[in-house]
């Protein structure tokens, strides 16, 4: 049976739509991850050549990942620009507080802000879901500074929801892990610079090229490297063998401790390391509607 035959889906795909529709023309701030990938296709379905995918390209990309962004939108067909966010000439993003996201999306949205009149476009648009309310997300105020929409918050849809509209499209990612940028595994404190985030990206990719689906590398004060898999995948690379050609390849990679988190894989676990009153100061819950 088609997805589609689902009225429940149906009606959270029209909805989506029809959120688009209202913003008039539209440009997606588009990294290729799950969430941007739906907006991006719905925006395709809802106003067509009035639509178009933006990415920006830093240092904090991991490798592979602006070239699945670039198939992605030829196979939605949607109109695709790439552009060079500036975030690492930024001090206060390279200071890594615990607002860096607040920099990073200033640097991007008020870039894209900048391209609405040369693009042709009436509103810009994220892909924040709506279990992004209640998480720590200091972007969320750079978007409301710049006039961002949010088309899944419009549409009160949940990442389990932009999953199942991902599957229902045929999207290859719509069981893709979530890719946050490079810079969010570098501990807060801890300087951000493009060769921690390449060291980052090595080692993720060393696990992934080993049959890892889900991984962290986190950096840590000291080169010491925190790596994080799901618990089921603990026993194998704690094995004697896989610890051993593990440590070797990180220390090749640059990283002088190399340990394994006994929790497992948590999104956001450098998050611990924010005091409580911080976090509370960069938490900006969006209401739902434009």
């Amino acid at each position: 049976m088609s997805d589609w035959n689902d009225p429940e889906l149906t009606a959270k795909r029209d909805r989506l739509i029809a959120a688009l529709r209202g913003y008039g023309r539209v440009a997606v701030a588009f990294s290729g991850g799950i969430d941007s990938t739906v907006v991006a296709q719905a925006a395709q379905l809802a106003i067509g050549e009035d639509a178009i995918a933006i990415t920006a390209v830093s240092d904090s990309l991991a490798e592979g990942e602006l070239e699945e962004a670039e198939e992605l939108a030829k196979q939605i067909g949607i109109r695709h620009r790439v552009i060079r966010t500036g975030e690492f000439a930024d001090p206060n993003y390279l200071r890594n507080n615990p607002d860096r996201c607040y920099f990073c999306k200033s640097e991007l949205y008020g870039r894209l802000a900048l391209l609405r009149v040369e693009l042709g476009v009436d509103a810009v648009a994220s892909g924040a879901n709506l279990d992004d309310r209640g998480d720590h997300r200091p972007g969320m105020k750079a978007a409301a500074e710049n006039g961002v929409v949010h088309p899944l918050l419009d549409s009160e849809l949940t990442k389990g929801d932009v999953r199942a509209l991902a599957k229902a499209w045929g999207l290859p990612t719509w069981d893709k892990p979530a890719t946050p940028c490079l810079s969010s595994r570098i501990a807060y404190g801890e300087e951000v610079t493009p060769e921690r985030t390449r060291m980052i990206d090595r080692a993720e990719r060393w696990l992934r090229a080993r049959g890892l689906r889900v991984v962290r590398v986190r950096y840590h004060k000291g080169d010491l490297a925190r790596v994080e898999v799901p618990l089921d995948e603990l026993p194998a690379i704690a094995s004697a063998e896989v610890r051993a050609e593990l440590v070797r390849a990180f220390r090749d990679i640059g990283f002088k401790f190399v340990t394994l988190d006994l929790e497992g894989f948590r999104s956001g676990s450098n998050n611990v390391l924010i005091p409580a009153e911080d976090l509370m100061q960069g938490l900006v819950v969006p209401a739902v509607g434009r």
